[in-house]
């Protein structure tokens, strides 16, 4: 039996309206930089989700172990929650999990979040544990991949837990067009899959992955002593238009499926370019990408727990039938781009 999602879950910090963010901090802290406004503007955003509010207490000057003691007090109750929900969706209490994998890249605590959320929720003593850590907006899906094994060749029960607290890592003022971008698109989130052997939803039928090492400085998640700094350069979409054919070609020749045999993308949306260039080289209809540019409008990049949101939102919505095909698809630092390919049972 292979390995099938069975439930998601989410959980978000404190809402923050997009332009209240800009007018009540941001405005303020890019000296009232025009370019930086534009950027704002333009980041497909309404609404992130803040664990720390900026305009309540500023962390651009904080050290990283204040940073890191702010992670380990949110999130921890938020991945509870998410968690805790996809168990249930999934009609499974805490105690039947055998696997549990916690993926994050924003903060670190030792007891880590795997343990300290298997504590708080009830998993059982002998649960298996797995920290993927500092991979970035792509870990989701080898994530993903390591529970979905665990259901299909040893018939475990898993849960994996993207948690991720960006706003932790706001930097101090500067007039770094990838540092706006950045603190334009990034927000905060916990999404939590629980994956099954056999049954019904989501099966996991093969991952595909591509590194091209030769860009890899393009997209980079420092660890410094103001917290993590990301640089962010805007090539990144142009060097995602060399491999995203090959690689969806890749994944799909496997299975004698083409593009237009799937029914869904789950696009991670790391900006509107990164949305547009999947759409436009793999040829997609225009109503490809709208569960991708909804969660960004509404929740903004939340890093690893992006994609999964993509797909909650299209099992929410009723947009899944049985026997369609799901692409979820991620990129991140590397330059790294993950594919799936789900199959609705």
């Amino acid at each position: 039996m292979t390995g099938r999602i069975s439930g998601f879950g989410s959980a978000f910090p404190p809402a923050l309206p997009q332009q209240a963010a800009w007018d009540e901090f941001f405005s303020c802290h890019y000296g009232n930089s025009r370019m930086a406004r534009l950027v704002w503007r333009s980041a497909g955003v309404e609404s992130r989700h803040s664990a720390v509010d900026p305009r309540l207490h500023d962390l651009s000057n904080a050290s990283t172990a204040e940073r890191m003691r702010h992670f380990a007090e949110h999130a921890v109750p938020l991945g509870c929650e998410a968690v805790r929900a996809s168990i249930e969706a999934a009609g499974l209490e805490p105690a039947d999990i055998d696997v549990f994998t916690v993926v994050s890249c924003t903060g670190y605590a030792t007891p880590g979040v795997d343990q300290l959320v298997a504590r708080e929720i009830g998993m059982p003593a002998s649960v298996q544990r797995l920290h993927v850590g500092h991979m970035g907006c792509y870990a989701a899906l080898p994530g993903l991949a390591v529970v979905s094994d665990a259901a299909t060749a040893r018939d475990k029960v898993g849960v994996l837990l993207c948690v991720e607290l960006t706003s932790l890592h706001l930097q101090p003022p500067t007039d770094d067009p990838e540092q706006i971008v950045a603190h334009a698109l990034f927000s905060d989130a916990a999404a939590a899959v629980t994956v099954v052997p056999g049954g019904s939803g989501l099966e996991v039928v093969d991952v595909v992955a591509r590194t091209d090492v030769g860009t890899a400085d393009l997209m980079t998640w420092q660890i410094t002593d103001f917290g993590f700094r990301m640089r962010l350069s805007s090539k990144v979409p142009n060097v995602l238009q060399q491999h995203v054919v090959g690689v969806t070609t890749e994944l799909l020749q496997r299975h004698d499926l083409t593009v237009a045999d799937v029914a869904h993308w789950a696009v991670h949306p790391g900006g509107p370019r990164i949305v547009d260039t999947v759409a436009d080289r793999l040829d997609l209809p225009a109503d490809a990408m709208t569960a991708s540019r909804e969660v960004l409008r509404q929740h903004g990049n939340c890093s690893s727990a992006t994609t999964l949101l993509v797909l909650q939102r299209m099992v929410d919505d009723g947009r899944l039938l049985r026997g369609d095909h799901v692409v979820a698809m991620a990129f991140g630092p590397g330059l790294t781009l993950y594919a799936v390919l789900l199959r609705v049972h």
